[in-house]
């Protein structure tokens, strides 16, 4: 089945509000199996409308709208759907008393536009709204073209599409279908060099998305029964972890740092943090995950040199001779950490996020990572080179993520990144850095 996404309000075009729907809605029809073969935004303009309703009608099987089922005079979705789909609308009394109860329980009165919401197909059928005022619809041509049409309210848009929509399609498919995601460390290129041969499945479906630092590969089964679609999910995810090795840190989390703490507590761990660029972020995305105090009770933030001297005991001597921003003073203030904070593993970052601060042979992006592992008595150290990524929120970012990813290795006993090792050092002994 293929699909096409059609987002309906002048002030989306503006750009007065984010499209949140056309992204959820895609990875809702991703994980049915529906390729999604367009999607659109267009204003509240009937000519338009009606011209991309039927040139997307007759290329694809399904139709999803959302948008444009109020009760202004501009919000026309409904009627150009059901002249395209030949169908025509009547005015429902249930769903017109539902709205008067709605306004009720507010203590409002319905105006008589409100009336133009309670219109609902003849051929086709209405899509109940538990959460507001205007229906959804439903439409069919003889073909077997389907429309669905939905509120713009992304908070109404996701309960009707998981209620009535959702269940629709299912059943449809004639199968079941199961989803499962990869979460991998590292950029689209890198990691489609690794397992690109693996997209062109067709079942499962193999697609790779992309954000900040990392990647999620969604594989997406489909079979007679819930367990062979499930058995088909995980021997397609046995294959991505045997080609991307321990890049690939977690199946089904919503991010890093719920992996962190779990692997942390599963190995009866303690960590503590130290952050001077990042300000913070590290153990703010720790402190999000429920339960997190179980394994994390200290983080410091010491933009400030003389903070790192105070809280963590780094010697100023050190820094001095090293320049702040260096793999010895990093080493120092993860080690600072743990003594202070009695912790079994502790992270620290100092660099540069910019946009200035350019140091000789440091640039902007620069970034070093220190960790300790008190219980094997190891202490690491990462230049991370971020310099391609200018803006000081991705450089930020990105640090913190690797001081996750290292805290990971260190409950694990994993290596470093085998991409970073060129510009890193696994050290046993912090005396080669003249701490």
């Amino acid at each position: 089945m293929t699909a096409e996404l059609i987002c309906v309000g002048t002030e989306l075009l503006l750009g007065d509000i984010l499209n949140t729907n056309a992204q959820y809605l895609s990875r809702e029809l991703a994980e049915l199996g529906i390729s999604v073969l367009h999607q659109h935004v267009v204003g509240d303009n009937v000519a338009r409308l009606k011209e991309l309703v039927n040139t997307a009608r007759a290329r694809s099987d399904l139709l999803i709208f959302s948008g444009g089922l109020g009760p202004t005079e501009d919000d026309l979705t409904k009627e150009t759907v059901a002249d395209a789909f030949e169908d025509t609308l009547r005015f429902d009394p249930e769903e017109w008393q539902k709205i008067v109860d709605f306004f009720a329980r507010t203590g409002r009165t319905p105006t008589e536009n409100n009336r133009k919401q309670a219109m609902v197909p003849v051929k086709g059928h209405k899509l109940p709204n538990a959460h507001g005022t205007a229906p959804g619809a439903w439409f069919e041509d003889a073909n077997g073209h389907c429309a669905a049409l939905m509120p713009g309210v992304p908070r109404e848009m996701k309960a009707m599409w998981q209620e009535q929509v959702r269940p629709i399609l299912e059943r449809r498919q004639n199968c079941t279908i199961h989803s499962r995601t990869l979460h991998v460390l590292g950029g689209e290129s890198r990691i489609a060099e690794k397992v690109g041969s693996l997209f062109d499945s067709e079942n499962p479906t193999v697609a790779i998305y992309c954000k900040t630092g990392e990647s999620e590969i969604r594989v997406t089964a489909r079979a007679a029964t819930a367990a062979e679609a499930e058995a088909d999910c995980n021997a397609a995810l046995d294959k991505l972890r045997d080609r991307l090795g321990d890049a690939a840190y977690d199946v089904d989390v919503p991010a890093l740092e719920y992996t962190v703490v779990r692997a942390l507590r599963e190995h009866h761990l303690h960590a503590a943090t130290a952050e001077s660029c990042t300000g913070g972020l590290v153990a703010e995305r720790l402190t999000n995950v429920p339960g997190s105090s179980e394994v994390f009770g200290y983080g410091f933030v010491t933009y400030a040199e003389g903070a790192k001297s105070k809280l963590l005991g780094v010697d100023p001597a050190l820094i001095e001779q090293y320049n702040v921003v260096s793999g010895p003073v990093a080493v120092a203030m993860a080690l600072g950490a743990q003594r202070v904070s009695g912790a079994d593993v502790a992270v620290a970052l100092t660099g540069i996020a910019g946009p200035g601060g350019a140091l000789p042979g440091k640039p902007v992006g620069t970034v070093y990572l220190g960790g300790c592992d008190a219980r094997n008595h190891k202490v690491y150290l990462m230049r991370l080179t971020l310099g391609g990524y200018r803006e000081r929120d991705i450089i930020r970012t990105r640090a913190a993520l690797y001081a996750l990813d290292m805290l990971r290795r260190m409950a694990l006993d994993l290596p470093l990144p085998e991409a970073l090792q060129a510009e890193s050092d696994c050290l046993t002994d912090p005396d080669s850095l003249n701490l």
